[in-house]
């Protein structure tokens, strides 16, 4: 129990050196570019790379980074993290931020370490190339980025998170064949899906008939709901809504 809450307690607010990243705006606003570069804000930067202490350590999946308004928010693997951005030309300085500090099993915690340290209470030179942002301290210090572009609709394997299905709920969209596959969970399903105006349109689906455990079961109900009716969509970077007008919701991720 002592465990539990001393981890809620940190979960919630702790004082932990981590990344902003950069635009011409200050805390208050601005244009949010690099000089004369493309803009930087509004931009979800995924991490590459920190290089510190002569040694580059490679960023976990799920680092990132996006600034808006004068503000630095994302993730560094595991802990998702807040902090102001001040840029003046192509120089971006950070103050601390405010971040969680949770264990997670599938992150580096030596790599959160080392670009907490790396980029707390810094001042760096910003440039863009193409779709790729670098930050570089007096000292040497380098952070690597990359524009995180949103998935395709189309081709992506999408892994159904909501309802949890186990894991075993996916959907394939072709839009040039204006179809739709994949599984339920236990059972096979397929349908025709036509994409218009930010919308999806799925016919009746055509599935397997095999029984599985109540819970995938109850899960396959709420799926099938989606379909035989006009769905609103969206991409945010790797997850994709469904909605449904009888209020069905599912999210799923992009498979990598």
């Amino acid at each position: 129990m002592d465990r539990q809450k001393r981890m809620t307690l940190t979960a919630a607010a702790m004082l932990v050196p981590l990344m902003a990243a950069c635009g011409s705006e200050t805390a208050d606003g601005g244009s949010g570019s690099v000089g004369a570069e493309r803009p930087v804000t509004g931009v979800r930067w995924r991490v590459d790379s920190v290089t510190a202490d002569g040694k580059t350590h490679q960023a976990p999946a799920g680092a990132h980074v996006t600034i808006d308004k004068g503000r630095a928010e994302g993730s560094l693997g595991c802990n998702t993290f807040g902090a102001d951005a001040t840029v003046d030309g192509d120089r971006v300085r950070l103050g601390r931020t405010m971040a969680t500090e949770m264990a997670c099993e599938d992150t580096p915690m030596a790599f959160e370490e080392t670009l907490a340290r790396t980029l707390s209470g810094r001042e760096f030179e910003a440039r863009v190339d193409g779709d790729r942002l670098t930050l570089t301290t007096d000292g040497g210090e380098t952070v690597r980025l990359t524009e995180a572009k949103d998935a395709r609709l189309s081709g992506t394997k999408w892994t159904v998170t909501s309802p949890r299905a186990d894991g075993r709920a996916h959907l394939t969209f072709d839009e040039r064949k204006g179809t739709v596959a994949g599984s339920l969970g236990c059972n096979k399903v397929n349908a025709k899906a036509t994409v218009r105006d930010g919308h999806i349109t799925l016919g009746p689906p055509a599935t397997t008939r095999m029984m599985c455990e109540d819970s995938l079961m109850a899960d396959e109900k709420t799926l099938l709901r989606l379909f035989d009716g006009k769905l609103k969509y969206g991409v945010d970077h790797r997850t994709l809504t469904l909605t449904s007008e009888n209020g069905t919701r599912v999210r799923a991720v992009a498979e990598r």
